[in-house]
């Protein structure tokens, strides 16, 4: 059941309205029932094991608790049950074809090993919030105490397929709240304007980029330098405006029945270097990684070598994260080495004054926001083109600016060749325009000016919007991005 999809335009105000109909003391266990029939929507045998996991965290989060000798195994433990789940569902089919890539190249004998696990849905996001809620209980905070809040924690709809990754502390604290929480306009006046936006972001923005990316995907080094330029923007764009857009629809869904979910995008093409790229691209993964990942590593505690150490395996772990091909390792080990390259040149600038001096100034942050944007492009390369060595030579003709033209004779861009679908050159057209007005409009409802706003302009804006969607709606819709992951 895609967000976009008819079937949830009816799931949604079923699930909502039912919430606030029911007596209080059953609107828990309404939600928790609607989110699995959400999930079961995908692949019903599935449901097995996210209610097994979740029944596994639960009893093993309260021996945790209560342990009064052997904390640290019992909680190793519950970490390796999770991560074995993981890594067999997710992982095995990777090991499985890596080995046997490896055998071949010893034996000169491809063996052909295969594995056919079909991949759960949301596994890697449910997984990650079973072991932050191990690590909390393991540092002295207290478990849920009912099973349909534990279960609900992890199942709730809105942010079950691709996050953003909830805090457990916050989200039970709402969930305790539900049996005083009385329904406001302000609800509905919150979050329609958000949902409204993520469909806009996705079906205007997102879909109609896909349209250029894949038709480049097919055959990428049959471009020139411009072209993929123009293909690395079109990605980065796209994942921005797809995945954030599935979170303004998680977010603004979570907000009809009173939840607040973080949020996950800060304006992230703005940022003036790898950090700060990081602290406003999907918050609530890379706050995962960094409380649970690169401090139990020992963070920036021992030493420049270790913490650039950390920071590496931290980023190549969690490109690993998101996907079980050797294009995601790359591209996190691509990201873990930006961040290294960041902090040296931090050190660095403090000793060289005239440095620092143009960093701070108004030049030197555009040229250092311009710079970021294009180690990100030059890094999505990697998560977009799955075939390693095609992927090195993309970098290789963006880095060159080599060729210009592919071939002299055509004396122009090739995604200008007349033969090529009208919708390409329109997509481009229409999503130029679109990436014009979504800036304003981004920024505005970072700072909250839509909530503020007069109910006339509110609904003005979705009217807007949903005329455009109407009007430019693609051909296909693409599934989410990080429904992959």
């Amino acid at each position: 059941m895609l967000f976009t999809s008819l079937e949830y335009l009816l799931f949604l105000p079923l699930a909502v309205l039912l919430y606030w109909l029911l007596p209080r003391k059953l609107r828990l266990p309404m939600l928790l029932t609607a989110s699995w029939a959400f999930y079961m929507s995908w692949v019903p045998a599935f449901i097995i094991l996210i209610a097994g996991m979740t029944a596994l965290n639960y009893i093993w989060g309260g021996v945790l608790h209560r342990a009064q000798t052997n904390r640290k195994a019992i909680f190793g433990a519950g970490i390796i049950a999770n991560l074995l789940c993981l890594g067999v569902f997710k992982y095995a089919n990777f090991a499985v074809g890596s080995a046997s890539t490896v055998t071949g190249w010893l034996t000169g004998h491809n063996p052909e090993w295969s594995v056919n696990i079909i991949l759960p849905l949301a596994i890697s996001f449910f997984t990650f919030e079973f072991i932050h809620y191990l690590f909390e209980i393991y540092r002295g905070n207290k478990p849920i105490d009912s099973f349909v809040l534990f279960a609900l924690f992890a199942a709730f709809f809105p942010t079950q397929i691709a996050g953003p990754i909830k805090r457990y502390p916050d989200f039970v604290a709402q969930m305790k709240e539900d049996e005083t929480k009385k329904f406001k306009l302000s609800m509905l006046d919150d979050g329609v304007p958000i949902i409204i936006t993520g469909f806009a972001k996705k079906i205007l923005l997102a879909d109609n980029l896909s349209v250029m990316v894949n038709m480049m995907l097919k055959e990428p080094l049959a471009y020139g330098a411009p072209e993929l330029w123009l293909f690395a923007y079109a990605f980065a764009f796209q994942i921005y405006f797809d995945f954030s857009g599935y979170t303004d629809i998680a977010r603004g869904s979570a907000m009809l029945m009173g939840y607040k979910i973080p949020i996950n995008f800060n304006m992230p093409y703005i940022a003036n270097n790898m950090s700060n790229f990081w602290h406003r691209w999907h918050i609530s993964l890379s706050t995962w990684l960094r409380d649970y990942l690169f401090i139990p590593l020992g963070g920036s505690r021992d030493g420049k070598w270790k913490t650039n150490r950390n920071l590496f395996l931290t980023m190549a772990l969690g490109g690993l994260w998101h996907g079980a091909s050797w294009n995601f390792v790359i591209w996190g080990v691509f990201h873990g080495l930006a961040l290294i390259v960041h902090r040296e040149f931090c050190a660095l600038k403090e000793k060289f004054q005239p440095i620092n001096q143009f960093v701070q100034s108004k030049v030197g942050h555009v040229a250092s926001i311009l710079l970021t944007f294009h180690v990100v492009c030059i890094g999505w390369v990697f998560f977009v083109v799955h075939d390693v060595s095609t992927a090195f030579g993309i970098i290789k003709r963006l880095v060159l600016l080599k060729p210009i033209y592919t071939t002299a004779e055509q004396g122009h861009f090739l995604v200008l060749r007349p033969e090529l679908p009208v919708v390409v050159t329109i997509a481009i057209g229409i999503t130029g325009l679109l990436l014009l007005f979504n800036f304003p409009v981004t920024f505005l409802n970072e700072k909250n000016v839509f909530r503020r706003a007069p109910a006339f302009l509110k609904a003005a804006y979705c009217c807007i919007l949903i005329l455009l969607m109407v009007t430019f709606l693609p051909d296909n819709s693409e599934p989410f991005i990080y429904f992959q992951f």
